[in-house]
């Protein structure tokens, strides 16, 4: 399901997206390389995640240090 855009929180600047949505997942995560070429304010977590695959491995990239936050559009749904 493709993202039709996304407004980050503290300025309210739409910026238009393509993104995968998976109804399952327990988080949304975005790349790097987007945090850093929108100029998405980030917040250090207090601890990082382990991202864990399908079959309870972890999964080989990084982990999860910061977040965003941001707000998601489909159609007429708002995450």
């Amino acid at each position: 399901m493709d993202i039709s855009g996304s407004k980050k929180i503290d300025t309210h600047e739409e910026v238009s997206v393509k993104a995968l949505l998976d109804s399952g997942a327990m988080g949304l995560f975005v790349n790097k390389k987007f945090v850093k070429k929108w100029g998405f304010k980030k917040e250090k977590l207090a601890r990082p995640i382990q991202i864990k695959n399908i079959n309870k491995t972890d999964n080989s990239g990084e982990m999860v240090t910061h977040e965003i936050e941001c707000n998601l559009y489909y159609k007429r749904h708002m995450e």
